[in-house]
């Protein structure tokens, strides 16, 4: 099929998640035929560099060697059985090879398929203990305001983005919000809360789709803090930071925290297969032990859970990080970054602030009007140069690959900044004389 077929057909039958169909259906869709590195390539072979890894999950670029081999390697074997009465090597493997790299303390791994069910499993592993513990009043959760934890009901429920979440006010439960970096907040929240609290839930250092939000320097650690203080549960929802995002394998190294329950998805695969877990502690595990009849199991699972395939590429993905030293090799590039983005992006007239934590950045506008669409704006500008980004609202995010070199990096930073000038009409600051923006494979 032609380029223009493949996008009537997509017209025709697909619905794209966080899409508004109808303005979608007025653009020109990037068709990807393939990708190798840190490049996607459309039908017609139009070379773009992935500037958010594919929504925040790939690590060491498209088509690694290593993880294609163990996925292979793993298909000759089995591609997917249950664990509801079964096991396979590769699920047990991988739990402790997590466990190992985890932060202290974490114990016992229960595996789902995406984001939104990592924190749902939390959840409810945290509600179910507190009611084994004789203290079923204990129903509320803490979360942060601008929070995002999935889109299943429970997750929604902890979350705080009225655009993605007021409409299904009827369908969720309660929690209780604190403001953002305001310890203060947090303590008299629990202060006032704290006996009918089953867990505070946070997304560690940066808020993701919020805007990618920066917490002050040792707001996790003084969470922690207080949640010990009064006797609730941490959940730390890393599925977008862990795994290198922030210059650590997973955010909480920064503050030295150990959560008691630790979600992981997105990068766990190294952006392969779809796959999530839920790390936690053996005295929450303990707390689900019984007689059968006593009905202490934790009734939650998946088809899917622990798939084969999946475990085998997030093995290989360790691998990787451990073979290639990704988390040492990432901090030059971090801080090229840091210089790239004052020289040639904070100072352009429209951009309001740019925020970021290791590779995690985002890139506020300055305010425009709603239907300006400006951040989209930017990102079709983006495309033509030759690089995908994609916007939360009016804040251009970047997040690349672990694995992108610095040439493609600077080249990255380069065409945003362009993208943004063009788009907003600000006087650019740099004007690059790079190659052509589609680059086609040789």
């Amino acid at each position: 099929m032609t380029t223009a077929q493949l996008a009537a057909l997509d017209r025709e039958v697909l619905w794209h998640p966080f899409t508004q169909q109808q303005g979608w259906e007025d653009e020109e869709p990037v068709v990807v035929e393939r990708a190798q590195g840190t490049t996607l390539y459309d039908v017609e072979g139009r070379a773009y560099i992935d500037g958010v890894s594919s929504l925040w999950c790939n690590v060491h670029g498209h088509g690694h060697h290593a993880i294609d081999a163990a996925v292979r390697h793993q298909l000759d074997r089995v591609a997917h059985t249950t664990m509801l009465g079964l096991t396979h090597r590769p699920a047990i493997e991988l739990a402790r090879r997590l466990l190992d790299v985890a932060p202290d303390g974490l114990a016992r791994v229960f595996y789902s398929d995406n984001g939104s069910t990592a924190a749902e499993v939390a959840l409810k592993m945290a509600f179910q203990w507190w009611a084994h513990a004789g203290q079923p009043q204990r129903t509320g959760f803490v979360s942060l305001r601008g929070a995002y934890h999935g889109d299943t009901v429970g997750s929604v429920s902890v979350g705080g983005i009225e655009l993605f979440h007021s409409i299904y006010r009827p369908l969720l439960f309660d929690s209780w919000q604190a403001e953002p970096g305001d310890i203060a907040h947090m303590d008299a929240l629990l202060r006032e809360h704290g006996d009918r609290v089953a867990a505070v839930i946070v997304e560690p250092l940066v808020q993701g789709a919020a805007g990618m939000l920066v917490h002050p320097e040792g707001y996790l650690r003084q969470v922690r803090e207080l949640c010990d203080r009064h006797g609730v549960f941490l959940i730390c929802d890393e599925v977008a930071t862990g795994f290198g995002r922030t210059g650590r394998m997973f955010a909480c190294e920064h503050e030295d925290v150990s959560p008691d329950f630790l979600c992981l998805a997105k990068g766990v695969t190294g952006g392969y297969l779809p796959l999530a877990a839920t790390l936690t502690t053996e005295r929450v595990y303990e707390g689900f032990l019984g007689r059968f009849e006593e009905f202490r199991t934790f009734f939650h699972g998946h088809t899917y859970t622990g798939n084969p395939l999946a475990c085998a590429a997030a093995l290989a993905s360790l691998d990787v990080f451990e073979r290639e030293q990704t988390i040492l090799r990432l901090q030059a590039k971090i801080e090229v970054l840091g210089t790239w983005l004052a020289r040639w992006v904070e100072p352009l007239e429209t951009v309001a602030e740019v925020r970021r934590r290791g590779f995690m950045t985002g890139i506020a506008l300055a305010d425009f009007p709603l239907d300006a669409r400006m951040g989209h704006q930017v990102a079709l500008a983006a495309r033509r140069r030759g690089a995908i980004v994609r916007p939360l609202g009016d804040v251009v995010v970047l997040m690349p690959p672990l694995s992108i070199s610095e040439a493609e990096l600077r080249r990255l930073v380069e065409i945003v900044a362009e993208a943004i000038a063009e788009a907003t009409g600000a006087a650019p600051v740099c004007s690059t004389s790079a190659p052509p923006a589609w680059r086609t494979a040789a």
